[in-house]
């Protein structure tokens, strides 16, 4: 049987791959390398299309797909905001088809890439998998939109599903193979090491009155191949017999954005430009997960639980990259 990724050339797409690597699982790629890159890809068969090509349903054709690891989407909240249609057809109604062809087809299991942007402005800080859905932004609506098809297929057919909601993720493969490779990326870590290399002039911060023990906001940052294990976990559980469930992927744990610049100055050892700006809209003062579900159920055990080294490996990533 094959596993399908959809997305496989981005950034935790790609990781995943290196960890699916391991297995003796037939792996496909779908992804039209919009923001994907090739090389990222370490394993795996890749069809460079988009979801709404024709030719999307002769790879359920052709190919015995049990499961589906569905990472294709957009995920940048200030171009969802200003292009709310393009967010609902990619994010939305894209996987709408993803799982029209899974019924059709017979697959039997689905992980979704979902986000802790469903939880919008919680009115606590840490977030739990029962805390209120209520995002603020086309890009967290699109993905909660999807969550809610998932629960529905899932109830009218075989298939089982898991989604996974994303709090910051960030870092790069610990063997420096593969990293976060897309240059306008909106990622703190990622947009800090930039700024401390030279290749952005200066880094903002937006706000830094927030009711934080340093004025700004607080994230839960988790490494990206922590965050790739959480998929394979979920593979097998549902392989095992797991019912369709939802789990936050994050260490229940936060740091500032100050804090965050302090290590990368300390990992870099450059004392980059930093410009602080007004607050933007909708950005909670903090987000932290709890992921207790996720470790009870699944096992899944985190390694890289450490900001610098989560900075080190972003860091020595973004040394080497050629976009």
């Amino acid at each position: 049987m094959t596993i399908l990724v959809t997305g496989g050339a981005g950034y935790i797409g790609s990781h995943v791959l290196k960890q699916l690597k391991q297995t003796d699982e037939e792996v496909i790629i779908i992804d039209n390398l919009s923001t994907g890159h090739r090389q990222a890809i370490t394993y795996g068969d890749l069809h460079v299309m988009h979801l709404e090509s024709p030719e999307l349903e002769l790879v359920f054709q052709n190919n015995k797909i049990s499961s589906v690891i569905h990472f294709a989407g957009s995920i940048v909240v200030p171009e969802s905001i200003v292009n709310p249609i393009f967010y609902y057809k990619n994010n939305t109604q894209n996987s709408l088809r993803i799982l029209e062809l899974c019924v059709r087809y017979g697959v039997q299991h689905f992980i979704f890439s979902s986000t802790a942007a469903t939880y919008g402005m919680p009115e606590d800080s840490t977030c739990f998998e029962t805390t209120p859905q209520t995002p603020i932004n086309p890009y967290g609506q699109s993905k909660l939109m999807t969550e809610k098809m998932i629960w529905d297929v899932c109830r009218s057919s075989n298939l089982r599903a898991v989604a996974l909601r994303y709090f910051n993720v960030a870092g790069a493969d610990p063997d420096g193979e593969i990293g976060q490779s897309f240059p306008d990326a909106t990622h703190l870590i990622k947009v800090a090491c930039q700024t401390a290399l030279g290749k952005r002039s200066s880094l903002k911060v937006f706000g830094t009155d927030y009711a934080t023990k340093d004025g700004s906001c607080i994230r839960d940052y988790i490494h990206v191949y922590d965050l790739a294990s959480a998929h394979i976990c979920a593979l097998n559980y549902l392989k095992n017999g797991g019912v369709t469930d939802v789990f936050n992927c994050g260490y229940g744990s936060g740091f500032s954005v100050l804090e965050v610049i302090d290590v990368v100055k300390k990992v870099s050892g450059v004392n980059f430009k930093v410009d602080f700006v007004e607050k933007r809209a909708g950005d909670p003062a903090a987000l932290i997960a709890n992921s207790d579900k996720l470790k009870k159920t699944m096992q899944w055990k985190p390694k890289y639980q450490d900001l610098e080294f989560i900075v080190r490996s972003a860091y020595n990533w973004e040394k080497s990259a050629k976009y």
